[in-house]
């Protein structure tokens, strides 16, 4: 069965969400999963994100974080860009090539990828090259997820979802609740 290129996007909440359930899923059917996180720094003692967590604990998963740290405090996010970020970024692509040329997975989710590109740490033309180096030997499903998309991705892809908003919380300045938005 020929293995395909999902990309779930938009402003909704739920695409990290849906594409975790989807490696839960692939595991919970003895398969292995590689999930690759872009812009989703970690220090290696201060944990931002509660479902890497449990993630960690999963043999058949492998989680590879990418990213500075962003998280400053409570309530307090840096936003602007920074050299290490780029650097970052381009170790994540590098390790998403890998992990397509040689990766033992059945599923490989590029986690906020294109979000990665909406905050030009990576540009339309690097996922396009990658996207083109998965064609050529689809070895496992590949997921990617982030906030936009453009004509020539969604030509490419074989399942795209949008999450859409209609109606969030934080509108109304209500704060994000640990095991729910982190």
């Amino acid at each position: 069965m020929e293995n395909r290129l999902h990309v779930y996007y938009g402003y909704g909440k739920g695409k990290t969400t849906s594409a975790i359930g989807l490696a839960i899923r692939m595991v919970g059917a003895g398969k292995k999963a590689a999930l690759v996180q872009f812009d989703k720094g970690y220090d290696g003692t201060n944990e931002h994100y509660s479902e890497r967590k449990i993630l960690r604990t999963l043999p058949d998963l492998k989680l590879f974080p990418f990213g500075k740290e962003r998280v400053l405090g409570p309530n307090a996010f840096r936003f602007k860009n920074e050299p290490g970020d780029f650097e970052e970024a381009q170790s994540g692509l590098a390790k998403a090539k890998e992990l397509i040329e040689s990766g033992n997975q059945d599923l490989l989710i590029l986690d906020e990828l294109l979000a990665a590109v909406m905050t030009k740490l990576v540009t339309r033309e690097e996922v396009m090259e990658l996207i083109e180096f998965y064609n050529k030997n689809r070895r496992c499903e590949l997921v990617m997820t982030g906030h936009q998309v453009w004509p020539e991705l969604v030509g490419k892809a074989d399942l795209v979802t949008e999450m859409r908003k209609e109606k969030h919380y934080f509108d109304e300045k209500m704060p994000s609740k640990e095991g729910i938005e982190f």
